[in-house]
């Protein structure tokens, strides 16, 4: 005869074997209840079924039970039919084995079930469940030694099945290639791959693959600047070619490309003018333009006070306490709140002493949010984002936030440039960047302020290795307009502002992430700190 313990913890019931450790007298029996916890015989559950059977129907629905954790597959297989009737949603294995084929068949069974967690599970059993509409999270990581499988963080085999996006940052090494073709193998979801440098064989050895796995409905992204004839009629060419498997090649020019290229066809037409169309041109967009300040000045005061009003209503909106997505806890609920404007909210950024006190939201590109604001709505101000690059759940090495320099109207990054003024920055009350996350409350130390012609090399979002990332440090503080005397090491995780001042040259600033002081009670809910 064996006890089983069962706890109640928030919305979900915790099975687990008796361990060594003493049950108090009064918990030997199968009819006391304890607080939270209740202990049975698994004799006495099997002789008195239809006694347990209405028990625990009635536990879950006082309880709104949601999720069941069981120690072991088998406890799972003994207990899991007393709740069929029920609403539970999620079934979580702790112990550290593969998940039984029989288990899954009783899973399959139930109607709501939607997610099963465990350590590992064989890959055809994730099919199985996938065609019932159930989703599988594992626990036991892959060892991979590619960058491609480090920089998109496939890291367990149900990442590699439902990831729906890759982004390849390199050229694609030998170790990639067989990483990647096994990713291929694996996924079921994939829709997009970013490539974020142009190399012929790397796409050829990619819709390769995707002709032989018979993958279909990918849409590959050139995050790159192509200049050259033959290689627009080259990438025609291959759009054609798997024009019927339904792939598509797509280009995506940089913001600083776009915008050179199109100011020397404004210039070479603009010489051909006339002075006093000139004078009428200038005199138009001045006039243009001061409508345009005062009325963009008008609609993001307006928004900002939306956003207020709705951080301020968080006690009256249904707001989870953890993202059911990452299991991680909601502790900024002002900002979670924010979702209910635009779900592509992914934090809140304030930099003291300017205007710049605004949702920072994230988009499938560096594009999406340069003409739209927080409704998503045509705005020429855009609004403030992070890099697509970046994870909005966890800090990579790098977080890169951009934000248009409207400096007529001070909206958005129009007010950073205080930050060059000595006034501004020998006030260590300034040195000091709020960036907080559903997740964290964070402060940030400003390092390194500097203005220089335009440049990529300060965007970088991860790092292969420390030598690469404290490369990466020293270059950024030489560039700083004054030494702030702090310590940088490659354990730090930075973040970046970024932003233009004038068509050739940007305004940088970067701050390492201070530890976290926001006082909270030891509870196993907590987030781990924030990491890639």
């Amino acid at each position: 005869m064996k006890k089983i313990v069962i706890l109640i913890q928030n919305n979900a019931l915790l099975f687990t074997y008796k361990t060594n450790q003493v049950i108090r007298e009064d918990l030997m029996n199968t009819n006391i209840i304890s607080d939270s916890e209740l202990v049975f015989s698994d004799d006495y559950i099997l002789e008195n079924a239809k006694l347990v059977l209405p028990f625990f129907q009635e536990l879950c629905e006082m309880n709104s039970i949601d999720t069941l954790t069981f120690q072991s597959n088998r406890l799972a297989l003994f207990l899991l039919d007393f709740f069929k009737n029920t609403k539970v949603r999620t079934i979580r294995i702790k112990k550290q084995e593969s998940t039984l084929y029989e288990l899954c068949e009783k899973i399959i069974r139930f109607k709501n079930i939607r997610e099963l967690d465990c350590y590992s599970i064989p890959n055809y059993l994730i099919e199985l469940l996938d065609k019932h509409h159930i989703k599988v999270t594992t626990h036991s990581e892959i060892l991979y030694l590619s960058d491609f499988m480090k920089e998109n963080k496939l890291e367990h085999y149900s990442e590699m099945y439902y990831q729906r996006k890759i982004t390849i940052y390199h050229k694609l090494t030998e170790e990639d290639e067989s990483d990647l073709e096994s990713f291929f193998k694996v996924n079921k979801y994939l829709k997009v791959i970013a490539l974020l440098e142009f190399h012929r064989d790397d796409i050829e050895f990619i819709l390769e693959c995707l002709k032989s796995y018979r993958l279909k409905n990918i849409y590959i992204e050139l995050h790159t600047n192509i200049t050259k004839e033959e290689d627009f009629l080259y990438l025609k060419q291959l759009n054609k070619n798997y024009k019927n498997q339904k792939i598509e090649i797509g280009l995506y020019y940089s913001d600083e490309y776009l915008s050179d290229n199109f100011m020397k066809q404004v210039m070479i037409n603009t010489m051909r003018l006339s002075g006093i169309v000139i004078v009428l041109f200038i005199m138009g967009m001045i006039g243009s333009i001061a409508v345009r300040n005062y009325t963009s000045l008008q609609e993001v005061s307006s928004i900002q006070e939306e956003v207020k009003k709705t951080m301020d209503n968080t006690e009256n909106m249904d707001i989870p306490d953890k993202d059911e997505s990452t299991s991680l806890t909601i502790k900024n609920k002002y900002i979670a709140s924010l979702l209910t404007i635009n779900p592509d909210v992914v934090g809140y950024l304030k930099v003291n002493n300017t205007a710049v006190d605004y949702p920072v939201v994230i988009g499938p590109d560096n594009k999406a949010y340069l003409r739209k604001n927080l409704y998503g709505e045509y705005d020429y101000n855009g609004w403030v984002f992070m890099d697509f690059r970046n994870s909005e759940k966890f800090l990579n090495d790098n977080t890169i936030i951009y934000g248009h320099n409207m400096y007529y109207s001070d909206v958005m990054f129009g007010t950073l440039h205080k930050a060059l003024s000595a006034d501004w920055y020998n006030n260590p009350e300034n040195l000091v960047i709020s960036f907080n996350t559903m997740y964290e409350t964070m402060n940030w130390q400003i390092y390194s302020i500097y203005s220089i012609p335009k440049t990529n090399d300060y965007l970088k979002v991860t790092f292969t290795d420390a030598e690469k990332k404290m490369e990466f440090i020293n270059m950024t503080k030489s560039r700083s307009i004054k030494d702030f005397g702090v310590e940088v090491t490659a354990e730090d995780h930075i973040l970046t502002l970024s932003t233009c001042t004038g068509s050739n040259s940007r305004l940088v600033i970067h701050a390492k992430l201070l530890l976290n002081t926001e006082s909270s009670a030891p509870d196993s809910s907590d987030n781990e700190p924030l990491s890639d």
